[in-house]
């Protein structure tokens, strides 16, 4: 996967990580998976996107947490509290 498809200008969406030659981020493409919303899903309504800078984006935030613990805070229920 090429490292140099994402990229971080403070021209483009104030510096926030996007695919290379467009002005999708990293962000709008997790909130599309999260959505669930299908790969071709997103090519389809992105079309200056395409499959490498998706697989790029996706790989990139993988990256970010490497390493890193995520914790989930539930109640002493074993419920998710509500906000």
């Amino acid at each position: 996967m090429k490292e140099d498809l994402i990229v971080c200008n403070p021209g483009i969406l104030n510096g926030k990580p996007v695919v290379k030659g467009t002005r999708i981020s990293v962000a709008l493409i997790l909130q599309c998976i999260a959505s669930g919303m299908s790969t071709d899903d997103i090519l389809r309504g992105y079309p200056t996107l395409n499959r490498e800078g998706l697989e790029a984006a996706l790989d990139f935030a993988a990256r970010q947490f490497q390493g890193e613990e995520v914790k989930v805070i539930t109640n002493t229920n074993g419920t998710y509290p509500r906000e």
